[in-house]
């Protein structure tokens, strides 16, 4: 399983021969401006809620490479009213996609398009897939229903929001992983503007004093699972 940030919240997976986009807001964030989003590929475009800077690409990507959106009900919906491929889920499912399996999980949060219309309620995802599991928190705070994911899935890594104001912070960062039972931590959700710009240092040492790894990726660059 390969993970690549693109910036913001927006990653790039790739398991197996499978390409999977999440929350792709490229080509409105300048940080990323040497990202080219015309040619990133997807078989899959995994949507956490309907925020601009989480879903600005993906119309245009979508209808370039098919790729099929999953998302809440009403997110996946909306882009199928666009003649855009999608399978809906809601907090709670499962469903086995090619990839591997793919759970829907609760995120604390606001959702609703750029027009003010509903998005639907905001999510997360754990992924199943090539012997590796992921959780992919969304824009969440923290919460105590984090507690039932290392129920059932043992992670390899979780993805977790650090900018604070929108999301969690560095601290309550710390509390999810230790909630979701995971001391590999990849941060996203930080610095693209001035309301989550972090000290990376001070985060850093924070989750190395607390025997956890925080990973803050340049963007385009990759770590490998």
């Amino acid at each position: 399983m390969k993970i690549t940030f693109l910036g913001h919240a927006s990653l790039q997976i790739s398991i197996g021969d499978i390409t999977i986009l999440v929350d792709p807001f490229i080509s409105g964030n300048p940080k990323a401006s040497h990202i080219n989003v015309d040619t990133l590929e997807a078989d899959y475009i995994l949507l956490t809620h309907a925020h601009q800077d989480h879903i600005l690409d993906v119309e245009a990507i979508a209808k370039r490479t098919e790729a099929v959106i999953v998302s809440n009900y009403e997110i996946v919906t909306h882009y199928q009213n666009k003649g855009l491929e999608g399978h809906p889920m809601n907090h709670g499912g499962n469903w086995d996609f090619e990839f591997g399996k793919l759970k829907y999980v609760n995120a604390i949060h606001t959702s609703s398009f750029p027009d003010g219309s509903y998005g639907g309620q905001p999510g997360g995802f754990v992924i199943e897939g090539e012997h590796k599991n992921i959780y992919i928190a969304g824009d969440t705070a923290l919460t105590y229903d984090m507690k039932l994911i290392p129920l059932q899935t043992k992670l390899d890594l979780a993805i977790l929001p650090i900018g604070d104001n929108f999301t969690m912070g560095i601290d309550d960062a710390l509390m999810a992983a230790d909630f979701v039972e995971c001391d590999k931590i990849l941060g996203y959700h930080f610095d693209t503007f001035g309301y989550i710009e972090i000290d990376h240092e001070n985060a850093k040492r924070k989750f190395f004093e607390n025997d956890k790894d925080l990973m803050l990726l340049e963007i385009g660059e990759s770590l490998e699972l």
